[in-house]
């Protein structure tokens, strides 16, 4: 690490975008019982958008991107990329 560089650690990163951030992210249906426990099975093979906090915590699950982005401006997140 150079001087200019910061290190933040993960868990620092999440608290630090707690309520405030939020990140959208294709998973397919073979994904949402990691992701979102607790949720009903779904049809293998299907492609679908998630909606997380900054720490991860699971939001909304959604076929519809536009579904996804809205429940993040209703709940006041701004939204990040992820690569």
């Amino acid at each position: 690490m150079n001087d200019n560089q910061i290190y933040v650690s993960k868990d620092a990163l999440a608290d630090l975008g707690a309520g405030k951030i939020g990140y959208i992210r294709k998973i397919t249906s073979d994904e949402v019982t990691e992701r979102f426990p607790g949720a009903p099975k779904i049809e293998s093979g299907i492609d679908l958008w998630a909606l997380f906090g900054a720490d991860g915590t699971p939001i909304l699950l959604s076929d519809d991107l536009s579904t996804a982005y809205g429940k993040a401006i209703e709940d006041e997140l701004s939204t990040v990329s992820i690569h």
